[in-house]
């Protein structure tokens, strides 16, 4: 077996470029798998994959270790989706680690150009959509809402950190007192599902006594 020692090493770099290369992506967005997250996992599934052909030889099955892989890989990537008072987030990191698993099994199998070609590919996903996202946020929704809330000194600031925490756009936002309460109107842009998350994170969030829409 010595022979395939120089071929396993030639994956394992592979597998720290690979890797690397999409999460320093997620890293220079501050996303919650950087570029330690990425290349270890690429790293782990390579060397999973790699040893589970060796099992194999001795009569046992190469797709046992693998198909694990993905079983511990979904514990990770779960990890990295929060819910913070109805906004989710995480969700493109955790699908992110998901494929770079898939990428460090093909690397382990010996699919050189398919992993290569799909980690161009993901970086051009990650990085290359950004201009179609803020083409279709111009053209996505725009809705009032009128918070009623206890004047709490920082009731304001949670509420525009939440609409940003949910991956809206906030455009505007006045405050006014009207007797005990503390009435703030929001003006938010983005898609459809995302305005629906927030109410609803909106009506959870403590010291809120009411939303209403004004679209």
């Amino acid at each position: 077996m010595a022979d395939l020692k120089p071929e396993l090493l030639v994956q394992l770099v592979l597998a720290v470029a690979l890797g690397g290369a999409i999460g320093l992506e997620r890293e220079l967005k501050n996303k919650p798998a950087g570029l330690r997250t990425n290349i270890l996992i690429c790293v782990g599934a390579t060397l999973f994959t790699t040893l589970s052909y060796r099992f194999a030889s001795n009569n046992g099955d190469s797709g046992r270790v693998a198909a694990q892989i993905l079983t511990g890989v979904g514990f990770i990537g779960a990890g990295t989706i929060l819910h913070t008072r109805g906004a989710v987030t995480g969700l493109t990191s955790a699908a992110t680690i998901w494929v770079v698993s898939a990428i460090g099994m093909a690397l382990g199998a010996g699919a050189y150009v398919e992993a290569v070609g799909t980690t161009v590919l993901v970086m051009a996903v990650l990085a290359g959509l950004v201009p179609l996202e803020k083409l279709v946020a111009q053209r996505s929704s725009i809705s009032r809402l009128v918070v009623h809330a206890r004047p709490d000194g920082d009731t304001l600031e949670g509420i525009e950190s939440l609409v940003k925490r949910t991956g809206l756009e906030l455009e505007r936002s006045e405050s006014r007192q009207e007797n005990v309460d503390l009435v703030i109107e929001l003006d938010v842009r983005g898609a459809r599902r995302l305005h629906d998350q927030l109410l609803i994170a909106l009506m959870h969030l403590p010291g809120v006594r009411s939303v209403s829409s004004g679209e």
